[in-house]
């Protein structure tokens, strides 16, 4: 994986109702223009300040999912539970397609390799987007830093 690591400024929260979503699962099998998924994942402190971080502790254990379709949030679950993509500063990844368990796991060490060479403080949250753009899925990867 290549994708280049973006400093990402994001100005506001991006909300989704809480979903329960399986990880890695085929998201977008029909016409899903309209679809939108994310999946927060904690990783283990110690593997996500490493320049050489385990495989195996990827991509964490999940925090929550949630989904979103057009420019309407679906309605929450009876819980009223809203999920959101924090404001804030990232380590912004992105590849132009879906991404299977392995390849994004791959995507998210080197983009923590990636922060950490340019000693960046990374935190131990990692939220995984998927959406369909352009006419073809995207697979984003947004790590907290500072």
């Amino acid at each position: 994986m290549s994708a280049p690591l973006i400093h990402l400024n994001l100005r506001a929260p991006l909300e989704y109702a809480e979903a329960p979503l399986t990880p890695f699962a085929p998201l977008f099998p029909d016409s899903a223009e309209t679809r939108e998924f994310l999946f927060c994942f904690e990783l283990d402190p110690a593997q996500a300040a490493r320049i050489d971080p385990a495989p195996a502790a990827f991509p964490g254990q999940l925090v929550f999912s949630g989904k979103r379709v057009g420019k309407q949030q679906e309605q929450p679950k009876p819980t009223g539970e809203k999920r959101q993509l924090p404001e804030g500063f990232y380590a912004f990844v992105q590849e132009r397609r879906e991404l299977a368990r392995e390849e994004c796991v791959a995507l998210a060490i080197e983009q923590q390799k990636d922060g950490l060479w340019e000693r960046l403080r990374l935190g131990t949250r990692l939220y995984v987007r998927c959406l369909f753009e352009d006419g073809s899925p995207v697979t984003q990867l947004f790590r907290p830093c500072t």
